[in-house]
């Protein structure tokens, strides 16, 4: 198997770090836990899992890249050098594969294996190759969120499942604007992903092949409605003249706006909203993602953070004990509640602070149970990258012809016969 990209790249330069010491001269081991940015809670828990590791351990957090691909190519880069500074690292699950397959995560312990208390989308985010090589730490999903008025008028039961097409007509009819994202970045591939896997498809149909043999799903009736739906919204206006460049601040703010309808967003935006405009709140429902064929349940998207400890730490089992501590559901409720980040556990939802201030985790919880990573595969930077290239801007996209024209693209850059 070829090895992922950053790995490569550094192997080639021959690109060496200065190691540091993952502990003191004396004392208790110090694990390093490179953290994706929050507000605090990490660092939060870092202290009371120390306090509750009595001596045993000292956990000390250090801040990684605010963007996830920035994230992985620092963490790529430092594991293939071996660098023994990383014990704990807060993964985004796309780039877990990768990780995974060069050798880089070191394997989780039985204690860690039981997922019963996990939903089951962040447990197969955090799988690759049928094993769990990383544990669920906190877990995301977007929601379908709607104006009740709007909804109202357009004689939508929103207690019932709806469908892609049920609110681009509410939409057209009520003269207002989805909120989607159409710029050409992540938000794109997480769309994309959601609407082929809705529908029943596959962008990746074998994802631990070698590079070279990769088959893509895309050139199929899931990947033809999938452009059917984006190239709707595009053409037909349904989401704005801000439609090519809107990622998800963007789109909360088009719904926020006079104009704004349904769509399709993470959970930060009720807090944002909350903030920003509180009257509003009473005009804002939320339910299930859409479905792309009525009666056939949504793949929603799968987001959040795992856990990986690294092959090359000094204290591989210690590390494993503190992330036991990390992720337990106390742990993660007060996260959802401090920080506005969902837990993978679902008994952390039974919280009472956590139904007070989100009033839709009942709904997180059960879109997180029925959702769909996005392709587990240790080439997913070149996948991700190529459908934001040949699916963007969303008006553009044939649905007789985009698809196929994408698979052939991303096959031939995974061929080296074809750069981004």
């Amino acid at each position: 198997m070829r090895r992922p990209q950053a790995a490569v790249a550094v192997m080639a330069l021959g690109l060496t770090l200065g190691l540091v010491a993952c502990s003191g001269e004396s004392g208790p081991p110090v694990l390093t836990w490179y953290i994706n940015p929050d507000d605090g809670g990490q660092e939060e828990i870092a202290a009371r899992c120390t306090e509750e590791a009595g001596g045993d351990y000292q956990i000390q957090t250090s801040l990684l890249p605010r963007d996830a691909s920035s994230q992985r190519e620092q963490l790529a880069r430092r594991l293939a050098a071996s660098d023994t500074s990383i014990d704990i690292m807060s993964l985004d699950p796309p780039f877990i594969p990768e990780m995974a397959a060069a050798g880089f995560l070191a394997p989780v312990p039985d204690d860690l294996q039981d997922t019963d208390d996990v939903v089951q989308g962040a447990v197969d985010s955090a799988t690759w190759d049928d094993e769990l090589v990383t544990v669920p730490f906190w877990a995301n999903t977007q929601l379908l969120w709607y104006r009740e008025s709007v909804a109202e008028e357009a004689g939508l039961d929103m207690d019932q499942p709806v469908t892609w097409e049920q609110i681009m007509d509410a939409a057209a009819e009520t003269d207002t604007l989805l909120g989607v994202q159409g710029a050409k970045a992540e938000s794109l591939t997480v769309w994309i992903n959601a609407l082929i896997a809705s529908a029943g498809g596959e962008i990746i149909t074998n994802p631990e092949a070698p590079a070279d043999e990769v088959q893509l799903g895309l050139d199929s009736d899931a990947g033809r409605e999938a452009a059917q739906i984006m190239s709707r919204i595009g053409q037909e206006g349904l989401a704005g003249p801000g439609f090519p460049t809107a990622d998800e601040n963007a789109s909360m703010n088009l719904f926020a706006g006079d104009n704004g309808s349904f769509m399709v967003n993470w959970p930060f935006v009720y807090p944002a909203i909350s903030d920003s405009d509180p009257d509003l709140i009473d005009d804002i429902g939320w339910t299930i993602y859409p479905q792309v064929e009525e009666g056939t349940e949504a793949a929603t998207p799968v987001g959040g953070i795992n856990l990986g400890v690294s092959e090359f730490s000094e204290h591989v089992d210690l590390a494993y004990q503190a992330v036991e501590c990390i992720v337990q559901p106390e742990n993660q409720s007060e996260y959802f509640v401090t920080n506005g980040n969902p837990p993978s556990s679902i008994s952390a939802y039974d919280d009472e602070e956590v139904a007070e201030e989100f009033p839709m985790a009942e709904t997180i919880r059960d879109s997180l149970d029925q959702g769909v990573p996005r392709p587990q595969t240790p080439y997913y930077n070149e996948v991700s990258i190529g459908l934001q290239e040949t699916w963007h801007p969303p008006a553009a996209i044939d649905p007789d012809t985009t698809p196929a024209s994408s698979a052939e693209f991303i096959t031939a850059v995974l061929r080296d016969e074809r750069l981004l």
